[in-house]
């Protein structure tokens, strides 16, 4: 089978992207406005980009209406986001987070998320959440506009947080005590994954 991408509209090569691109992280990223009103919410286009300097990306696209959302808008007046992960247990609080509220409204509040202060920026992390990361925004690259249009935000890591429950013996976080889920497509999630150990070659 092949697919071109310029004959498949926006959703559905939107679909065939989440059904293939597996897995995905999920970065819950969590801001504030001006004003001091939090904001959280997941998005599943999210990687590390490189450690020097340690920088990380996140990609959120525009509404139905081709407007940004609450977190890109935050993003740009404030430059301060947190991403943390997901695990398991706050798998259902997560998801709840990705409903549509008016603007200004905290999911914090609305799902009670628990939240707890950051070090060195505005928006507050996740209580229970394995990592996170405490970003400055480095660039917001637009990639189109109008509906379903991509931003990719890159943030600078200022402060990573790491549970001392989840390391292993070698004093890194392991995967099975992170117990992360990762996004699929549709409404499928994937957890409890396998880990396969490989020597890298000289």
């Amino acid at each position: 089978m092949q697919l071109d991408p310029s004959q498949l509209s926006v959703r559905d090569m939107y679909q065939w992207m989440i059904h293939t691109i597996l897995p995905r992280p999920i970065a819950w990223v969590s801001t504030c406005d001006t004003t001091g009103r939090t904001n959280i919410a997941p998005f599943s286009f999210f990687m590390g980009v490189c450690a020097k300097p340690p920088t990380l990306m996140f990609c959120p696209v525009n509404d139905r209406f081709g407007k940004p959302k609450d977190t890109l808008r935050n993003v740009e007046e404030t430059r301060q986001f947190v991403v943390n992960l997901v695990p398991t247990a706050l798998c259902e609080s997560m998801n709840q987070t990705a409903a549509s509220l008016p603007h200004g409204e905290s999911e914090f509040d609305r799902f009670g998320v628990p939240a707890t202060p950051s070090l060195r920026v505005k928006p507050p992390r996740v209580t229970g959440s394995p990592v996170a990361f405490e970003c400055e925004l480095d660039r917001i690259v637009r990639i189109s506009e109008g509906p379903a249009g991509g931003n990719v935000v890159f943030g600078r890591i200022i402060a990573l947080h790491v549970e001392d429950s989840v390391l292993g013996p070698d004093g890194l976080p392991d995967a099975a005590r992170m117990d992360l889920i990762a996004r699929a497509g549709g409404d499928l999630y994937l957890h409890k994954a396998q880990a396969l150990r490989m020597e890298r070659p000289d």
